[in-house]
């Protein structure tokens, strides 16, 4: 019985449209005969006609043959708009010169000269009135007077687009009391019925006259995707105000009536002032296609992005490192649903093992090499600083000569912000492997020999969501109900989203290794340059708490609690970007710029990283960060977590040398 069903109904879908096609033949054909006669009433309504019949029959067959062009059959009245009003005017017409014909021809009496011009007019009307009619009673399932009060905030097509998919969708339950728009001009006007209150820069009078007039919506809806940054955050300020939640509806092209539509909190890279950088696809697939890669760190926040960007880009193989067997397990399950067809290596192995890397480098002999291994968290470095000297500056080491022993085009090494004037060791350590790669990477360059490894050091601050961060901190914190823990009211950071900042790191790559002889970026790069990501402007960390709790529709100190903690051991208020001998070189790539740091030769740098590394392994700390502190002098120990506002002699931070616009947070920590 339930198998008899199932074919009936696999039948019935199959023949349905057929079955609809015909069903609008049918309509639009009675459509046409009642029009016709109506028409010749118009046209003599006291004069000798035909039997009325007659001129039914003619109109339903004039309108079959002339909608055809058309494709009037073909139309779905649910969704009808203005292309289909002009086919059913085009319709319409062609309907009335058919019939004008056909009664001519026949030698017929017409009732008046003008029939066919009257016949076209209510032939349009009424096929348009039905059409409009069906669409409407669709729409009386859409939003409920009673639906969740929203104010729209954006441009008048982004407005349009929403509230069809408001009036179409049966679960989008929102009232739409206004639209605040891109222009001012539009004050005053109508969109789908929708008054335009305002423009954004007008939202607190907006708000404020629509709650002294009792109208206040229960919340914003922020519908421009490039609505972000300090515009954003003046809408949060203003919001929070009135006790509004700020939300934002999926990407416009995702917005179907069919499906539904729910509306998102905004998210804290949301935040961040900063459009989307277009990365040289082409030089990546040039890069990646075909070639071996092997990953470190790859269970990292920065790590697993690298495996994820650098899959669709289809390598031969990619080779997955990392010593903890459960990060491992997580990124290699993701890639296998993301990207199947890209062969796949994981290995378990610790970038410290110097007999064990060299191994994985002879068995693979990976033509790329991304080195985004690292111990970052500052507070943990600094209170097992053998094991940070070892990872990030030996690990380095091993790592680097490894690739260029078996071959390797280039090694990219992962820097960070905290390396320039370091107050912690995690940053001291990650500037003397700087300086190793730089020695690496110039005798590499002045060696003459074209298959010498490149090693291209890439340097960039935080990155929002990494793991250990502040954002996530925060997060479940909220969750928890508060309070939000931030170090010092002054601590200002650096941000960059992690898939931003990963393809810039590509694109350095890219740039490092396709750079002509005797160009400025190959110069630099000669003398030690390093590649820096622009990070824009820094952030105030207490402004992104409270932004955060904005956010969560809730109160800064009011709803939830913000509490100073104090600097932890190794913080400073503000990170750079360039040490204050360096100067900020402009690339012709977006997003990336050059610095120039101090370069050591090879043989002195491989002697100091020996003897530092000696010491680490014995667990002489004091020997360590002495020897540590010959190779990079600007190290400049804080150990207490002492507040210093001001920077070193000679320290500046890109694009700024005022107090107020460096950069600081305390909590968020670059994570590989």
């Amino acid at each position: 019985m339930v198998s008899q069903r199932s074919q009936l109904q696999h039948q019935y879908a199959r023949f349905w449209p057929l079955n609809r096609i015909a069903l609008n033949i049918l309509l639009d054909g009675g459509l046409a005969a009642l029009a016709a006669v109506l028409a010749c009433w118009l046209a003599a309504p006291y004069g000798v006609q035909l039997h009325p019949v007659w001129f039914a029959l003619a109109g339903g067959a004039s309108l079959v043959v002339g909608g055809l062009p058309f494709r009037l059959p073909q139309q779905y009245w649910r969704f009808a708009g203005m292309s289909d009003l002009l086919g059913l005017a085009g319709a319409s017409f062609s309907s009335a010169l058919l019939l004008f014909a056909g009664v001519v021809w026949a030698g017929l009496p017409l009732p008046s000269v003008a029939f066919p011009f009257i016949y076209a007019l209510v032939l349009l009307v009424l096929l348009g009135g039905v059409r409009v009619f069906h669409r409407l009673a669709h729409r009386a399932g859409g939003p409920r007077a009673d639906g969740q009060s929203v104010l729209l905030i954006g441009s008048d097509t982004a407005a349009d687009l929403f509230i069809q998919v408001a009036e179409r969708g049966k679960h989008m339950n929102v009232r739409i009391a206004g639209l605040v728009g891109g222009h001012r001009s539009q004050t005053g006007h109508r969109i789908r019925n929708v008054p335009i209150l305002g423009h954004r820069e007008e939202l607190a009078r907006v708000l404020a006259q629509m709650n002294t007039a009792g109208h206040l919506p229960e919340a914003l809806v922020v519908l421009d995707p490039d609505c972000r940054g300090r515009a954003l955050s003046q809408m949060l300020d203003v919001a929070a105000e009135y006790g509004l939640a700020v939300l934002r509806p999926p990407a416009m092209l995702d917005m179907t009536p069919a499906e539904q539509v729910r509306l998102q909190p905004m998210q804290p890279q949301d935040l961040l002032n900063r459009p989307q950088v277009p990365l040289d696809q082409a030089g990546l697939d040039r890069l990646i296609n075909q070639r071996s890669v092997l990953v470190t760190g790859v269970g990292g926040t920065i790590g697993s992005e690298l495996v994820r960007q650098i899959a669709r880009h289809a390598p031969a193989c990619l080779v997955l490192l990392d010593h903890g067997e459960f990060a491992l397990w997580q990124i290699d399950v993701e890639l296998a649903e993301c990207a199947p067809g890209i062969t796949r290596k994981v290995v378990v192995a610790d970038v410290r093992d110097a007999e064990r890397i060299n191994a994985i480098m002879a068995q693979y002999k990976p033509d790329l090499v991304f080195h985004a291994a690292a111990l970052k968290h500052v507070p943990i470095v600094e209170a097992n600083p053998a094991e940070g000297v070892l990872t990030n500056l030996h690990g380095t080491r091993v790592v680097a000569d490894a690739a260029a022993r078996h071959g390797a085009a280039a090694m990219i090494v992962i820097s960070t912000d905290k390396a320039v004037n370091p107050f912690n060791l995690m940053g001291a350590t990650k500037r003397a492997a700087e300086m190793y790669c730089q020695a690496l990477d110039v005798q590499a360059r002045s060696s003459g020999r074209p298959k010498a490894m490149r090693c291209i050091t890439v340097r960039f601050g935080n990155v929002l969501g990494s793991t250990g961060s502040v954002v996530p901190l925060f997060q479940r914190q909220l969750e928890r109900g508060g309070p939000l823990t931030v170090t010092h009211p002054e601590m200002r950071r650096y941000f960059m989203t992690v898939p931003e900042a990963v393809g810039l790191v590509l694109q350095a790559c890219v740039r490092g290794m396709s750079c002509a002889t005797g160009t400025d970026m190959e110069v630099l790069l000669r003398q030690g340059g390093i590649f820096v990501l622009d990070m824009g402007e820094p952030v105030k960390i207490v402004d992104l708490a409270r932004q955060m709790v904005r956010l969560a529709g809730l109160k800064p100190d009011e709803d939830i609690a913000i509490h100073f903690t104090g600097l932890r051991a190794g913080e400073k208020l503000y990170e750079e970007l360039f040490h204050g001998r360096e100067t900020s070189v402009p690339t012709d790539a977006p997003g990336l710029l050059m610095a120039t740091p101090r370069v050591v030769e090879m043989d002195e740098v491989r002697a100091a990283v020996d003897q530092i590394t000696a010491h680490a392994r014995r667990g002489d700390v004091a020997a360590t960060l002495q020897a540590l502190r010959l190779l990079v002098p600007e190290f400049d120990h804080n150990p207490n977590g002492d507040v210093r506002e001001l920077a070193p002699t000679g320290a500046k931070s890109h694009g700024a040398v005022k107090d107020e616009q460096i950069k600081a947070d305390g909590t968020e920590q670059m994570a590989p």
